[in-house]
């Protein structure tokens, strides 16, 4: 049995929702129902997903997959490329496909931590004559963020994007203010030039779910890219889902079962990444000064869940947590001069990691201590 409360919830999300999958309330429904009928319609959902941002960005399908499988684990992206490659673009379609409200802040030198969170300013009331302090909200109060080039603010504002990624709100003068769900940070950091920049510190980057590496477009794609842009053919997204939609899907994350078998295989990834754990291979005590804390292990378990569900599956398998082991690693793991000198990336170590850390066997699992008042033979 229901109760009240959620009840009431379930029937305010599938009102709220009912422009996005479809979710109108059906007389006396529960929460489960809700969610089952969700999942029932997420294959075709994302296909239509899929397509409104195709009208828009040419490949990149990878990269799309990874921001959905973050923004469903509740998760924030870190994106890596060169200018030109349609990332701001490719946020803010998938802003008007989700029908969220999107915000970019260009991160600059000069970049205060109010000019993003909003600050108090003083109001005189009319009709009183009083003067009191109100807050005016900053560019993060919005569902999508792009903090566009990131590492070209200084640690000061880095640092209040850091708490509002991840406690989900601000603090402004004495108060606090929450920020509405869903909240996604996507962050974009240009790899080659280095000079006035900040790099990000290890603490902030362990906030990012997934570094994603946004390539070049194969050459087929560069010919579409150049045909579309230099037309006046302006294609416009419609909405699929909706925040509440959203929502119900990060739920639904947390609830799918995980087997003792996957988690255990995340977490000796994880720790084979540690020069100092015992289990570490040859190669990564060679080639790394230090390796990914548990939250890795968090994410690789969280990000394999949402992949096995946007997959069409709700088992999650070892495959599920290899396929997203390097934009979960790739930031977590940092090379010393050995590998810098003979060209050994953190993606070659995850490469090798992959190969070298192999699943848990069913003997692990086999208790041998015998029970009392037998004889172990």
């Amino acid at each position: 049995m229901v109760d009240e409360h959620n009840e009431q919830d379930t029937h305010n999300l599938a009102a709220a929702a009912g422009d996005g999958i479809p979710l109108a309330s059906k007389g006396h429904e529960t929460r489960q129902e809700v969610e089952k009928r969700i999942i029932d319609n997420l294959k075709l959902a994302q296909s239509k997903m899929l397509a409104e941002l195709h009208k828009v960005i040419i490949g990149q399908d990878e990269v799309i997959e990874l921001l959905l499988q973050a923004l469903a684990s509740r998760g924030h992206c870190l994106l890596v490329g060169v200018p030109g490659l349609a990332k701001t673009l490719l946020i803010s379609t998938l802003a008007k496909v989700l029908k969220l409200d999107f915000n970019r802040i260009q991160f600059t030198p000069d970049l205060m931590p109010s000019d993003i969170t909003g600050t108090d300013i003083i109001e005189e009331d009319r009709t009183t004559g009083k003067r009191e302090f109100t807050f005016v909200k900053g560019p993060l109060f919005a569902n999508i963020i792009l903090a566009d080039e990131i590492n070209r603010t200084p640690p000061k504002t880095q640092a209040s994007l850091l708490q509002a990624m991840q406690e989900y709100h601000v603090t402004a003068g004495r108060n606090t203010y929450d920020l509405e769900p869903p909240f996604f940070v996507l962050a974009t950091q240009n790899p080659i030039e280095q000079e006035g920049t900040y790099p990000l510190p290890e603490a902030q980057l362990d906030r990012f779910m997934f570094m994603v590496n946004v390539d070049y477009p194969s050459r087929n794609e560069e010919r579409a890219i150049v045909k579309a842009t230099t037309m006046d053919s302006a294609a416009e997204p419609e909405a699929v889902l909706t925040g509440a939609d959203i929502l119900v899907l990060q739920q639904i994350v947390r609830k799918i079962p995980v087997s003792q078998h996957v988690v255990d295989y995340a977490v000796n990834l994880t720790r084979a990444t540690r020069p100092v754990d015992g289990t570490a291979p040859d190669f990564v005590k060679q080639y790394l000064s230090w390796g990914a804390g548990p939250r890795a292990a968090q994410y690789l378990v969280l990000g394999a869940k949402s992949r096995a569900l946007l997959r069409g599956r709700f088992n999650v398998s070892c495959e599920d947590v290899r396929g997203i082991a390097k934009p979960v690693l790739r930031h977590r793991i940092f090379t010393n001069f050995n590998a810098d000198a003979e060209g050994v990336s953190p993606d070659n170590i995850v490469e090798m990691l992959i190969e070298a850390v192999k699943e848990p066997q069913s003997s692990e699992y086999q208790h041998t201590t015998a029970p009392a008042g037998t004889t172990q033979k």
